[in-house]
């Protein structure tokens, strides 16, 4: 079985910095995507940034620029660097990975963000 742990969430002060970080451990031969969602109160769960295999990155329109994605194929890690935070940061993010064999997708439990002074 494939487990996710986040680690990194909190509170900051809008500007400010926060890194999170999804290790992916269990049977796991090849990963095709790697990437956070985040969900605010009331407002669907949305794509904020994923890394794709062969290197590629995607971002939200709301966050490109402040945001960046990383991985450690070695230890089936990514990280999330969050900076110049925005109020409208707000949410729970979810770390997810998908499958490159079976194209399951997998979720972490989620880590509470909040951007407030």
């Amino acid at each position: 079985q494939v487990q996710l742990v986040e680690s990194g969430g909190g509170l900051v002060q809008p500007g400010g910095s926060l890194r999170l970080s999804c290790a992916a451990s269990g049977s796991i031969f090849r990963i095709y995507a790697m990437g956070w969602y985040r969900q605010a109160p009331g407002k669907q769960r949305e794509l904020v940034a994923r890394i794709i295999s062969g290197g590629s990155t995607n971002y939200a329109n709301a966050v490109k620029g402040r945001f960046t994605i990383s991985r450690d194929n070695a230890n089936n890690t990514v990280y999330l660097q969050m900076n110049s935070l925005k109020p409208e940061d707000t949410a729970v993010y979810y770390c997810n990975v998908i499958n490159g064999v079976t194209m399951a997708s997998i979720w972490g439990q989620g880590t509470q963000v909040t951007v407030s002074s």
